[in-house]
């Protein structure tokens, strides 16, 4: 080809775009990325591209650095006035033909060519970071114009490649001093919300403001100009009233370049790992623990987790969106990733930084690879190992995060059956043995005396209403711990936690237990003693026994006169002191689970009750002497009413009609008044 038809080749020369090239484009100005900001992470993610490349040819071709020994610097700058800002790097450049396959051709991006020439060489002493050519068209969401000037190594002119984003481009060689890129973008007039500073990008402390949320820890330093006119200052450092103001240009470094997740974690304190959560998550609460892993081999990770000693406000909102926030290769790419942990551990804060991680054209949203779960499964094992650590080094600390988070470690039982294994042993309840503290199951079945088969607990809005339940009587007569489930999930679990170390866990409401078979007596008591109560514990079984065949057609009666609202009349073997008591049946909701459902709006079958009637109590004398001398009266359905009402408010329940209970207890107590009278 003759030598001039090369230089015309160089001359200033207009190209259309690709055909994918102009849909990214119209994809980047209209709706490809959620927030416009992205494109600042995107160019700086660039220049550090640019940088890393030329720092690992410069290995082996040292002369590629032109003698030049500036430090590697990222370069901004704003002209409001000229509404341009640019920004620059001394990395590695690119030469004519580099600018048209890696600006015009989406196909073939600067970062993407070179990573696949590392892989065919076997190298991989380099960090990439994007893909060069696709992240750079991003510009085009704040930029009316964008200029490009950059100067590959050994190249004698630099090239300089402009568009407007409007399906075409013009590319030019020009002289250009120094090896490196030169991006200038002409701000748009409309870019900017009024009504959203934070999109200012004309402002040099938006800018600042951005650098530190997405790049803050770019290994490189970017530097910019801050201009302000301030007065002099006489030898006292007093301002100078009188005199012109100053023009001050002060050159501030706006990341810090160094992550703290990067550092050897045994020199850093805990008051730094403190102050960066401090700063980072805008909490100023005292932290439960920290977790600091790097990992090396399959999947190459740096994880920095803390978890909080108070839960976030919303926490147990159902709008709550705070994950782990993900960095490649410390750029920051995503705020709340939900699927590194599961939801049950959703109060943990932290990040991952990682080379590995796949992203998609915007960066925005990671793929759903086999990297992301492989990180996602050992850092669930190392926070539930931290949370088993700190429960048995650190027991106060553990409960107070347990009183914060508990509950939606409780809401992982309970969503998923598979996670029973992995959470039962960090579950703590009050309970009636463990005094202000709490307990765990596995505490509890250490505590059973030999021959006690199950594990009973006792759902109420709080440990006081539990202690007033007559339900509670035979247990606190027998020794027999119970476990308080005072919060609304807790008798959930039992539909996945059925079960604890081959213990069953049973309701102390439930119909389908014989209290003399399943608690055994006291062996701490003389065997002489034993015998007798024992023969004192037969005798009120065969009593029962007896006294509800006796007495079947009285609570057949009853059973009657309350109709379908019971679905039996029994005398009860568990009632001390109380004259009746609403128990469930062996099957199907409680009346726990009743009220709960019934409060979410939930459409539930009701709970079986039966009522069960203390044969021990004054109450029961009185009802069989009214069967015997008029079962058929209007006193009979009275107390019938009076006493399911009764064990009605007890369970917690609002009484269908108040006025009509109040008529019958009133007439009861006119009538006993009138019998005392006469």
């Amino acid at each position: 080809m003759p030598e001039k038809q090369k230089q015309d080749k160089k001359k200033r020369s207009t190209h259309s775009f690709q055909a994918e090239t102009k849909e990214l484009l119209n994809l980047m100005v209209n709706s490809l990325y959620t927030h416009r900001e992205i494109f600042l992470r995107e160019l700086i993610s660039n220049a550090s591209d640019a940088i890393d490349k030329i720092k690992f040819h410069a290995l082996t071709n040292p002369e590629m650095l032109e003698g030049d020994e500036s430090e590697f610097t990222i370069v901004m700058d704003v002209n409001r006035e000229a509404r341009t800002l640019l920004i620059s790097d001394n990395g590695i450049g690119m030469a004519f033909q580099e600018v048209i396959d890696n600006i015009g051709t989406i196909a073939r991006s600067g970062s993407k060519s070179f990573l696949e020439n590392l892989k065919l060489n076997e190298n991989k002493n380099v960090e990439l970071i994007g893909k060069f050519g696709v992240g750079f068209y991003s510009a085009f969401m704040v930029a009316e114009k964008v200029t490009l000037t950059t100067r590959a190594p050994g190249q004698a002119k630099g090239v300089r490649w402009e568009s407007e984003g409007d399906g075409s481009y013009t590319i030019e060689e020009v002289e250009k001093e120094k090896r490196g890129t030169e991006i200038i973008l002409h701000i748009r007039e409309n870019c900017c919300d009024k009504d959203k500073p934070e999109e200012d990008f004309l402002n040099p402390y938006t800018i600042r403001n951005l650098v530190e949320k997405y790049s803050n820890y770019i290994i490189y330093p970017i530097k910019m100009d801050f201009v302000r006119e301030e007065k002099p200052r006489d030898k006292e450092g007093k301002t100078i009233e009188d005199a012109e103001p100053q023009t001050i240009i002060e050159n501030k470094t706006l990341n810090s370049m160094t992550p703290i997740w990067e550092k050897d974690k045994r020199k850093i304190t805990d008051d730094e790992y403190f102050q960066f959560y401090k700063h980072h998550f805008h909490d100023w609460n005292d932290l439960a623990d920290v977790i600091h892993v790097k990992a090396e081999g399959q999947v190459q990770y740096t994880a920095l987790l803390f978890v909080p000693s108070r839960a976030p406000s919303n926490l147990y909102d159902k709008n709550y969106s705070d994950g782990i926030q993900l960095y490649a290769n410390h750029v920051f790419v995503m705020k709340d990733c939900k699927d590194l942990l599961p939801d049950h551990l959703r109060f943990v804060r932290g990040l991952v930084d990682s080379p590995d991680f796949s992203l998609n054209i915007s960066r925005e949203i990671l793929q759903h690879d086999d990297q992301l779960k492989i990180i996602g499964k050992n850092l669930e094992k190392k926070v539930l190992k931290a949370l088993e650590k700190l429960m048995e080094k650190e027991r106060k600390k553990y409960e107070e995060l347990w009183e914060q988070m508990g509950k939606a470690l409780k809401g992982g039982i309970y969503m998923k059956y598979k996670n029973k294994e992995s959470l039962q042993d960090l579950l703590l309840f009050p309970s009636s043995k463990s005094g202000e503290g709490m307990t765990t199951l596995k505490e509890y079945v250490q505590r059973m005396p030999e021959g006690q088969k199950e594990i009973f607990f006792a759902t109420g809005k709080d440990i006081d209403t539990i202690h007033r339940m007559p339900q509670m009587e035979i247990f606190r007569e027998k020794d027999v711990e119970i476990l308080y489930f005072v919060d609304k999930i807790d008798e959930f679990l039992t539909q996945n936690l059925d079960e604890y170390d081959g213990k069953k866990l049973k309701s102390v409401i439930r119909e389908d237990f014989n209290i003399d078979d399943i608690i055994p007596a006291d062996k701490t008591k003389d065997k002489d003693k034993q015998k007798e109560e024992k023969k004192e514990e037969d005798k009120p079984k065969d009593d029962v026994q007896e006294l509800e065949e006796q007495n079947k057609e009285l609570l057949a009666l009853i059973q009657k006169n309350l109709g379908d609202r019971v679905k039996g009349v029994k005398l009860s073997r568990r009632l001390k002191s109380s004259p009746v008591c609403l128990v469930t049946t062996s099957s199907g909701v409680t009346f726990n689970m009743e009220q709960l459902l019934r409060s979410a709006n939930q459409i539930t079958p009701k709970a079986g009750k039966i009522l069960e009637i203390n044969p021990r109590h004054k109450i029961f004398p009185v009802l069989q002497n009214i069967f015997k001398t008029d079962k058929d009266s209007e006193k009979m359905k009275d107390y019938s009413e009076v006493l399911y009402s009764q064990a009605m408010l007890i369970e917690g329940y609002e009484l269908e009609d108040p006025a009509e209970f109040s008529r019958r207890l009133t007439n009861l107590m006119v009538e006993a008044h009138d019998i005392n009278e006469s």
